[in-house]
């Protein structure tokens, strides 16, 4: 069936709210409004006031009002607007629901799900448009997932409310508009979260990526094709645990490897992965291992800047070109 990228995220808010009576979902504009992207649209009506909870404009409160209705055996979606804004949660995310079930020996567990978008391209400034997976996928006791496909943004809600420990759901905001084909068997879109995703299988280079970046490594792919360079791209899809496997296996294959990250190079989650890389398959590799980043610069409003800033196709193409040429 036809469906959107935002559409696939609001089935798998319905199936939660419908199928158990735990789960709510709480956040800035998400009952009347319909969420900051329409991801909730029509599910206050449907679930009324007690399911579907507008909150105060305070992520700090709202964030611990989640934390502690899954102590007392709920279970919460809790939005935050966007990733910048969960840094007003930081501690309530890090020092509170990521340890709990630790500092408690196992006796607590904090069953919540906190979504939030996340990326730049929307021209949305500096406070609106930062990728922080990276810092919160650091985290020991945080579980972060990054769906960048129709089938994990319909498949992915099921699993993180499962799990005994926080999930923090990263939906980048230029995939909101998404659309394609989605089968209407669920086995075609459950999914685990622990695995990475291998969405393009080749023998030349790996484009590593997630979110936002899978698209573009897509893109650049087919553009590669055409050169006659054959590029895998692996989805990461879960960047807390890391999925080392699969990562190894496609580099073992290809003997090279271009990691796309929106974060900033410096300490980025990019720097994790190739620090893995090196550690796990060094012999293994023909070429460093290349990065394409986000500039070191706050993203910036105007079009052609936030353009420049980001990583695009045309960048992962030409690193990925560079090292098959071996210059």
């Amino acid at each position: 069936m036809k469906t959107s990228y935002r559409d696939a995220l609001r089935a798998a808010l319905r199936e939660a709210l419908a199928a158990d009576a735990r789960v709510f979902l709480m956040g800035e504009d998400v009952g009347k409004y319909g969420g900051s992207y329409a991801v909730s649209k029509g599910l206050l009506a449907e679930f009324g006031p007690e399911r579907v909870r507008d909150t105060p404009l305070s992520e700090l409160g709202f964030v611990g009002a989640g934390i502690g209705a899954a102590l007392g055996g709920l279970h919460p979606i809790v939005e935050i607007m966007t990733v910048n804004f969960s840094l007003l949660a930081m501690d309530q995310i890090v020092n509170g629901a990521a340890a709990l079930r630790h500092m408690s020996g196992g006796q607590f567990h904090v069953p919540l799900v906190i979504r939030m978008a996340t990326g730049a391209g929307r021209q949305l400034g500096a406070q609106h448009s930062h990728s922080f997976e990276g810092w919160y996928a650091h985290v020991p006791g945080l579980r972060v997932l990054a769906p960048a496909t129709l089938a994990d943004a319909r498949g992915m809600l099921a699993p993180a409310l499962a799990c005994p420990d926080p999930v923090l759901l990263f939906e980048h905001v230029r995939l909101y508009n998404l659309e394609g084909e989605l089968a209407e068997n669920p086995e075609a879109w459950r999914c685990d979260i622990r695995s990475a995703a291998v969405r393009r299988p080749g023998d030349a280079v790996s484009l590593i990526a997630y979110g936002g970046g899978v698209p573009l490594s897509l893109e650049a792919a087919e553009t590669l094709a055409a050169e006659g360079i054959d590029a895998e791209v692996v989805d990461l899809r879960v960047l807390r645990p890391l999925d080392g496997e699969t990562l190894l296996a496609s580099v073992r294959r290809t003997r090279r490897a271009v990691v796309v990250d929106e974060g900033w190079k410096s300490g980025s989650l990019s720097a994790e992965i190739v620090a893995r890389l090196m550690e796990g398959a060094f012999y293994d590799l023909d070429a460093p291992v290349a990065r394409v980043c986000s500039e070191e610069v706050p993203m910036p409003y105007a079009r052609p800047l936030e353009d420049a800033a980001l990583p695009q196709a045309h960048k992962i193409a030409a690193a990925a070109r560079k090292l098959v040429a071996g210059t």
